[in-house]
């Protein structure tokens, strides 16, 4: 009698699958099958790459740029980057401090594989993005998380933070713009928290992919910009995916004191190699075309804008539901715990019923909540925010 496999590692049985993926791949399903699907879950932008970007990706692949990269990327990228923070930041930066990698995911992984070890704690606040916890997993590490919620508008607080560090925190993860709630912390929130990190010498991993997302005049800022302690002990996360609508090109980025920058381009070099060369030449043209990059950056953030505006106002006018205005991304988490209604049944039944898809707010670790993006036409959001009214009205 034959045995049974053995089983698989600890690490494969400890992580979760991605939810938001999940709940998308259902309402694809549907979709596929012949069904009105108004989608609210996928994380990405509904426009097409900039055709400039496209263009110079071509020209690439017809240039024979199809080998090999320096593992932390090509030096006219690294150079560009550089000169972007430097320049437009404020962040005296080198090219040596920046790694390009196969997606903003990527990169968040490497940073925490870079930084924690078996044993670590890893504070995290929540509602946080899905995949925080799961990496800080896979590096033996734990995540420590602190729920703020719509009471502190979704943000961490000096306190909050003081309250969860113990002598095995290593590192805060920080994401402003926030995806799943929107919310951006403002320089006086950020620079007080950031005080608190480098009192208790915490690294910080700043995830920024969401920089340029931003309303009503809000201006991005980073923790690495407070002091020079702030910078030693900052990992700035950020990538091409949600700015330039490149989610399927996989180029992340970070930026990093130059003994981490280092660190993490030896585990990339023993992981991924490097990201897809010709992908690269086409995100440099985001740089070296950048009048053009604006113009097509400014058209997204106008229709975001609108957006934001009309699905926050419908959220807010149907009884049972309490929404903030969130200030970047292209997300909103609005409160449906007054319906007693678990948050995953909620939308369990949502898009059985009504054929709308959101993911539930414990999946980001805040139940009660829902994570609504407006990243689709204002059709479907109009449609869906119907159907949602409809659906609350029964309950």
């Amino acid at each position: 009698m034959s045995q049974a496999p053995a089983p698989l590692s600890s690490w494969a049985l400890n992580v979760s699958p991605s939810p938001t993926l999940a709940v998308d791949a259902k309402a694809k399903a549907l979709k596929a099958a012949g069904e009105d699907v108004c989608g609210f879950a996928a994380g990405e932008p509904d426009f097409d790459t900039p055709a400039h970007i496209k263009a110079a990706a071509v020209a690439a692949l017809d240039a024979g740029k199809t080998k090999y990269a320096p593992t932390p990327g090509i030096p006219p990228l690294r150079d560009a980057l550089a000169a972007k923070y430097t320049d437009v930041y404020g962040l005296p930066t080198a090219a040596a401090q920046v790694v390009v990698s196969p997606g903003g995911k990527f990169s968040c992984y490497l940073t925490v594989l870079a930084i924690c070890s078996l044993g670590d704690e890893v504070i995290v606040p929540a509602p946080y993005w899905v995949s925080y916890p799961e990496m800080v997993k896979l590096a033996g590490a734990t995540p420590k998380t602190v729920l703020a919620t719509d009471a502190t508008g979704f943000k961490l607080t000096p306190g909050m933070l003081e309250a969860a560090i113990t002598p095995k925190s290593k590192m805060l993860i920080l994401n402003s713009p926030s995806n799943p709630t929107g919310a951006v912390y403002t320089a006086e929130e950020l620079a007080a928290i950031t005080a608190v990190a480098v009192k208790h010498n915490l690294y910080i991993m700043s995830d920024e992919i969401y920089e340029h997302l931003l309303y009503d005049g809000v201006k991005h800022v980073s923790p690495a910009s407070f002091s020079d302690e702030a910078r030693e002990r900052t990992i700035i996360v950020s990538g091409f995916a949600k700015t330039f609508a490149m989610t399927g090109w996989r180029l992340g980025t970070i930026i990093a004191p130059e003994p981490i920058a280092k660190a993490v381009a030896k585990l990339q070099s023993q992981t991924s190699s490097n990201a897809t060369t010709f992908a690269q030449w086409g995100a440099l043209s985001a740089y070296t075309e950048a009048d053009k990059t604006k113009a097509a950056l400014d058209e997204m953030l106008v229709a975001f804008d609108r957006r934001r505006k009309l699905v926050h106002s419908g959220l807010n006018a149907i009884d049972g539901i309490d929404c903030l205005l969130a200030q970047g991304a292209f997300y909103l988490f609005p409160n449906i715990s007054s319906y007693g209604l678990d948050d995953l049944t909620f939308c369990e039944r949502l898009l059985d019923e009504q054929k709308v898809a959101a993911v539930p707010g414990s999946a980001f670790g805040a139940p009660g909540f829902l994570r609504i993006s407006y990243a689709t036409a204002d059709e479907t959001l109009q449609k869906g925010l119907d159907r949602l009214g409809k659906f609350c009205a029964g309950l």
